[in-house]
């Protein structure tokens, strides 16, 4: 491509990145303190597109009747299936990815980690806590902070190969790319039927049942479930929790 082909591309990108940070859209890639980076990232791309079109303005509009025309003879013409790599740019800005799901979940081992502590756990009935506090302390803390307390955990639906639910949250280091699953196993009144990918709601207590994912060997533990609801997938899907 030619300089005012890739300012475009350039300035494309810079606007899809910027659309991308200021919607939300971001989050389906990477997590949530990087929308500073990324918002900047995208006036970058649009400045360096403006100010490659501002170089290449006076090689043509300067008024020498010699320059385009030595440009254009000299010029190669570049290859039309070239402008093929603006599809996948195209992809972006009109398509939004789900986040993963499921699928990937069931085909990668629970990503579990042993946390540095465990925090006094504040009043509330039920107590609301995310996937990964949850089985953190069902497992390294056996439990003993969750004794006697009604539990309440959001996050999707993954069934494996038996059609046996648990309930995921996608862990999330950095960007999508390094998401790992952190899984819970649904016991008790658990709803007949249940949709992969569905977002639910679950409240109920500590049981020291535990499994080992097929995937890794990682320990899964248990939640006795003694109510369930349906609800919508929250405004950025992954749970950063973990790694702070």
């Amino acid at each position: 491509m030619n300089r005012k082909a890739q300012a475009i591309v350039l300035f494309l990108i810079g606007g899809a990145v910027l659309r991308a940070g200021f919607t939300g859209l971001y989050l389906r890639y990477v997590k949530a303190g990087l929308r500073p980076l990324l918002l900047a990232a995208g006036v970058v791309l649009i400045a360096a597109a403006v100010a490659t079109l501002w170089y290449e303005r006076p090689r043509t509009a300067d008024g020498d009747p010699h320059a385009e025309e030595g440009d254009s003879g000299h010029a190669h013409r570049e290859p039309r299936v070239s402008w093929l790599l603006v599809l996948p740019l195209f992809a972006l800005i009109l398509v939004a990815p789900p986040a993963l799901g499921s699928y990937t979940a069931m085909h990668t081992g629970t990503a579990l980690q042993r946390p540095w502590g465990f925090p006094a756990l504040p009043a509330g009935d039920p107590l609301p806590l995310n996937v990964a506090d949850y089985a953190g302390r069902a497992v390294y803390d056996h439990g003993h902070s969750l004794e006697h307390r009604r539990i309440e955990v959001t996050g999707f639906v993954a069934l494996d190969g038996h059609g046996a639910p648990y309930l995921v949250r996608m862990a999330l280091n950095c960007c999508a790319a390094d998401a790992q699953p952190v899984k819970i196993g649904l016991a008790g009144r658990i709803p007949p039927v249940l949709q992969p990918d569905t977002w639910l709601q679950v409240i109920g207590t500590y049981t020291r049942k535990r499994t080992k994912d097929p995937v890794g060997g990682g320990t899964i533990p248990y939640l006795e479930v003694s109510s369930s609801m349906p609800v919508p997938a929250p405004h950025d899907p992954y749970d950063e929790s973990w790694n702070g």
